[in-house]
């Protein structure tokens, strides 16, 4: 319910005006890297300063037109240089709907192939993010191909709130797929999601286990002490490899916790979002939780 109110009020067309206006100003800053990509490699050079890799994610999604989905793929194939240029450690994650999926498949499959196969040049990796479940079939589709060509190159991520996942999990097990697995960020229907957070927390621990036990690179998307605490402990208890698994966190949130995991020897890494267009994702990130939307809240009391 706390989901549904603000991702409603926060789609009306007044707040999302003044939020745009405003928000970075208001606590936007605290997730978003900054509004360039200089700010964004900044981020990232601290980050590895502390033994914490990264990947960046250039902000957008849902494009309208096949300009934009060039000049983005064009922006991610820049990043890549320029992670190249400055040495830093940094995947990129990206959404396929600003690839141009939501206008074409194959525009989207043409974009997808180039920015994979300029990581290859550069010994580099590409996240393939998930998106609402509208998207969800044609987006492991396209990674399945993708990764048909550069297996070393590309991953994808699972959400542990949609009832499909583990379906989906077990066809894309057994070849050591590079899998990001999240609980989930969209508004979805009950009819194609878990609406308890208790069940997508149970689901989220049977993924991360059935993905680690498959020989899976697994990324351990997730916040919750809980979770990364029983994942600690099964890795132990099934004598899982440390360079078989890391663990994720988002930039702004739980950073010590990160670092101390950094610090005890464990693969880390910080999704680093940066952008003009960032309102959509600030947006869930308020929505996933309460205490995010005290922080804004406080933030425009002190303006």
């Amino acid at each position: 319910m706390f989901r549904q109110l603000i991702l409603g009020v926060g789609n009306n067309w007044l707040v999302s005006q003044a939020m745009q206006q405003y928000g970075m100003r208001l606590g936007a800053s605290r997730f978003v890297a900054g509004s360039e990509l200089d700010d964004a490699i900044k981020v990232v050079k601290d980050l590895n300063r502390d033994g914490i890799r990264a990947t960046l994610d250039h902000l957008g999604e849902s494009i309208t037109r096949a300009e934009e989905a060039i000049q983005a793929r064009d922006s991610y194939l820049r990043m890549l240089e320029v992670i190249h240029q400055e040495g830093v450690q940094s995947h990129v994650s990206l959404k396929l709907t600003m690839m141009g999926l939501n206008l074409s498949v194959d525009m989207a499959r043409e974009n997808l192939r180039q920015i994979v196969a300029k990581a290859h040049d550069y010994g580099n990796f590409v996240r393939i993010d998930m998106e609402d479940s509208r998207f969800t079939t044609d987006t492991l589709n396209l990674f399945q191909e993708i990764w048909s060509e550069y297996p070393a190159n590309v991953g994808v991520v699972l959400q542990a709130y949609l009832y499909r996942t583990m379906d989906d999990l077990k066809t894309l097990s057994g070849v050591g797929r590079n899998l990001r697995i999240v609980k989930g960020a969209y508004m979805e229907p009950v009819s194609v999601a878990f609406p308890s957070k208790p069940d997508v927390d149970d689901n989220y621990v049977r993924l991360v286990e059935y993905s680690l036990s498959h020989g899976n690179y697994t990324a351990v998307a997730t916040h919750d002490e809980v979770i990364i605490g029983h994942v600690l402990r099964y890795v132990k208890d099934h004598h899982i490899a440390a360079d078989q698994f890391e663990f994720q966190m988002l930039y702004g949130v739980k950073y010590s916790v990160l670092r101390d995991l950094a610090r005890e020897g464990y693969q880390t890494r910080v999704y680093v979002p940066w952008g003009r267009d960032w309102y959509a994702y600030y947006l869930r990130r308020i929505a996933e939780r309460p205490a995010n939307l005290l922080f804004f809240a406080r933030n425009l009391v002190k303006r």
